[in-house]
């Protein structure tokens, strides 16, 4: 906004009440915890007093003495334009005539305890002063949406049997512009490489990294503080609101992390924020996490349950966004989470749970569903907690999905070592199946497997830089292959040898050599099959979709497993093979006779392989074998994927 837009009201024009919209209900709803639109009450809001234009002014600081707003509009004076408190519900407002968007404000508050004074943001603000500054934005969401026809058909796609490949995206870092001193690409800027880069890789989803407002650029957005606000760094609300619209006018749906689970202690941020703990804990050993040195939401608290549970609705209503992925659910649903004997807490029944924290997921995941059916609410949840992704009134979290943890470190622990080694670890490739469908699975490989010293998915796979490549097609490979949704980290789609960095693109100059193009090229054949192919995700949280064909041949280093459609005809083999050793004359069993089509093989020449494989396909042999009536005899590429469907002989 440049300094001769902003607006010239008069800097001593009085405050005044009663514009809110507030009504009782909503005050006694806030204060019950039950709220869920706070976004449309509280924070700065554009408003018309009869023929007069202005913003009002609505905060939560009930332990308040005096909240006058300051900003650019009166020289950050202290004294000029005090709110009002609003009968006993804590909320101070006011209406200020002449404002217009794009005002810099904050709320200094005055506490009633010791006179603590601080200036804070507003924890409802939609745009915020590019950071280090810290000021709030009057700001307004107007914006045309031209999504309609995705929305509607969103509504009519069930989660669970519809294809699900997310494509988890940093804004900052997925492209820049070098010649321009290597600055972020704009919200407006990204929409169309990105839309149409998703579109060619076959994706279904993005996943962005938290966008909410952010101080330190360096959490990659998981140290949020605007919850309502995406953040500045790439610009206006409005041009976040044209991506997303964007690509929903592309086919590709958005899901956003959402961190509910902590926040950094910023002084202008929410901590400490009336001079009391108001949106955190008091005592320590339930109010500071102390692995990121943040404060933890008071989840008891019911005005903070309507905060939180509005934050996530907010993205929903205003952004239409189609799914959220809560960060670190793990983190509050244990009292003791990294902490030692006489750190925390206990319950009040002397156990390690958080009572609260269960509620409040409870109750954030019913509050999104009676809204919105159609969205998906999904769990980083690191633990074997129970029923994570089951409904509440069965005792569940209520959360569509969950991260498989599990099958991640098991796979890529498998796939790190040399092949040689392999056969002694067989046991972290099939154990999965012994939990697979106890929750509604995403498999992901995340930016958490690429950073911290970790190095990159390819640089972690053994052998020579061609055994690295075939070792990334088959590990993309057996996961598509198994049941649960799929999530892929930028970069890794390509091969990127470097550890990923938030400060710096994506290395899309590798894409000259084949190699990097051909797992390009992979990924992307292997989302098309997913999507076209129903056996691949009809059934995927359900074992009626999946059956082992052979899952103990430790020796050779194989596996081999059927996935099921709904309709005959519709089965899809996969083997795949761990060593670099081609297996000539091996032989699988088939549910049925004819010819088995090859529908991909990642050891294609076109991948990048030897191009070692089954000619196309085979005729199923009246040979039984794994407790089947028929057999494939088949070749196995060395480090090899291979899939078949009963179709017509080439």
């Amino acid at each position: 906004m440049h300094r001769d837009q902003r607006p010239t009201p008069d800097t001593h024009a009085p405050v005044r009440n009663g514009l809110s919209g507030l009504s009782a209900d909503d005050l006694f709803l806030f204060n019950e915890g039950s709220h869920f639109q706070l976004y449309n009450k509280l924070g700065a809001r554009i408003l018309s007093d009869g023929s007069t234009p202005g913003v009002h002014f609505a905060v939560w600081a009930p332990n308040a003495r005096q909240v006058t707003v300051i900003g650019d509009f009166n020289g950050w004076d202290r004294c000029t334009h005090g709110l009002c408190p609003i009968a006993s519900s804590g909320i101070w407002e006011g209406f200020i005539p002449g404002l217009q968007r794009g005002v810099l404000y904050k709320y200094f508050i005055e506490s009633i305890h010791n006179g603590y004074q601080v200036e804070k943001t507003d924890p409802f603000s939609h745009y915020y002063e590019l950071a280090p500054k810290t000021a709030s934005i009057v700001w307004d969401l107007d914006y045309v949406w031209q999504d309609d026809e995705w929305m509607t058909a969103r509504r009519e796609r069930p989660a669970g049997r519809s294809p699900l490949s997310i494509y988890e995206v940093h804004l900052g870092s997925w492209r820049r512009v070098p010649e321009d001193g290597d600055r972020f690409l704009t919200y407006a800027e990204m929409a169309e490489p990105l839309a149409a880069y998703i579109r060619r890789m076959g994706f279904t989803h993005v996943e962005f990294l938290p966008v909410m407002e952010h101080p330190f650029y360096g959490s990659w957005g998981y140290q949020t503080l605007g919850l309502f606000a995406p953040t500045s760094r790439y610009g206006t609300p409005q041009e976040f609101m044209y991506l997303i619209d964007h690509l929903h006018r592309s086919g590709i749906g958005v899901i956003l992390d959402w961190v509910p689970s902590h926040f950094p202690s910023d002084e202008h941020g929410l901590g400490f924020f009336d001079g009391t703990h108001l949106f955190e804990h008091q005592d320590p050993r339930q109010g500071v996490h102390p692995d990121w040195k943040s404060l933890i939401y008071n989840y008891g608290r019911n005005e903070v349950r309507s905060f939180l549970i509005s934050a996530a609705r907010f993205w929903l209503d205003k952004f239409h966004v189609d799914g959220l992925r809560v960060d670190a659910v793990a983190s509050m649903l244990y009292l003791d989470y990294s902490r030692q004997p006489g750190q925390w807490v206990p319950n009040e029944f002397g156990g390690r749970e958080n009572l609260p924290a269960i509620s409040f997921l409870r109750r954030l995941n019913e509050a999104v569903k009676e809204r919105y059916p159609d969205v998906l609410m999904i769990a980083e949840e690191s633990t074997a907690w129970p029923m994570v992704s089951r409904p509440p009134y069965v005792g569940g979290l209520g959360f569509d999905m969950k991260w498989d943890m599990g099958w991640m470190h098991d796979t890529l622990a498998y796939m790190g070592k040399e092949p040689v080694h392999r056969s002694y670890h067989h046991g972290k490739l099939n154990f999965r199946m012994l939990y697979a469908f106890t929750e509604n699975f995403v498999l992901p490989l995340s930016h958490d497997e690429v950073v911290h010293g970790k190095g990159s998915l390819i640089g972690n796979m053994p052998g020579d830089d061609w055994q690295r490549f075939a070792n990334l097609r088959l590990l993309f490979a057996y996961m598509l292959a198994q049941p649960g949704k799929k999530l892929l980290f930028m970069g890794a789609e390509f091969g990127q040898w470097r550890e990923w960095n938030h400060d710096a693109s994506l290395d899309w100059h590798l894409l000259d050599f084949p190699s990097h193009a051909g797992l390009q090229q992979w990924v992307a054949d292997l989302n098309r099959m997913y999507r076209e192919e129903p056996a691949l995700h009809r059934w995927e949280f359900t074992s009626e979709g999946f059956r082992w064909i052979d899952c103990n041949d430790h020796v050779h280093s194989t596996l081999s497993l059927i996935r099921f459609g709904a309709a005959r005809g519709e089965e899809i083999i996969g083997v795949f093979n761990f060593t670099p050793v081609a297996r000539h004359n091996y032989r699988v069993g088939a549910p049925a006779a004819g010819f088995w089509k090859e529908l991909l093989n990642s050891d294609a020449r076109l991948y990048g392989g030897s191009g070692q494989g089954s000619l196309g396909g085979v005729e199923a042999n009246p040979i039984p074998s794994h407790g089947f009536r028929y057999s494939l005899n088949l070749v196995l590429p060395p480090l090899g994927a291979v899939f078949f469907k009963r179709g017509e002989s080439s």
